[in-house]
């Protein structure tokens, strides 16, 4: 199994109340074919809207540190040490686990 498949999502809630999807995967793309995208992005969606979005150094097909770069961000989202924004998610994405 690969994250072109199934991505990783999970939803938590930040210290001020708001909830938060936190999916990590292969960006839909109408354009290109999912088998032919390798691309592994970091997505944050809430209040209806895209909050942040970066692409990370992982491929489809290292699904355990996807896991651990979820883990990772779920953590750091909950307890506030981690903002939702695409600068604070960049140097977690640039790093493999």
């Amino acid at each position: 199994m690969s994250l072109r498949a199934s991505p990783l999502e999970h939803e938590v809630t930040l210290p001020d109340g708001r909830a938060v999807l936190v999916r990590v995967g292969i960006p839909g793309d109408s354009y290109i074919a999912a088998a032919e995208l390798d691309t592994v992005t970091v997505e944050l969606l809430g209040d209806g809207a895209h909050l942040a979005a970066v692409n990370t150094v992982l491929d489809a097909d290292q699904e355990s540190e996807a896991r651990a770069l979820l883990r990772e961000v779920v953590t750091g989202l909950e307890d506030g040490s981690l903002e939702p924004t695409a600068g604070a998610l960049e140097p977690l994405a640039d790093t493999l686990r």
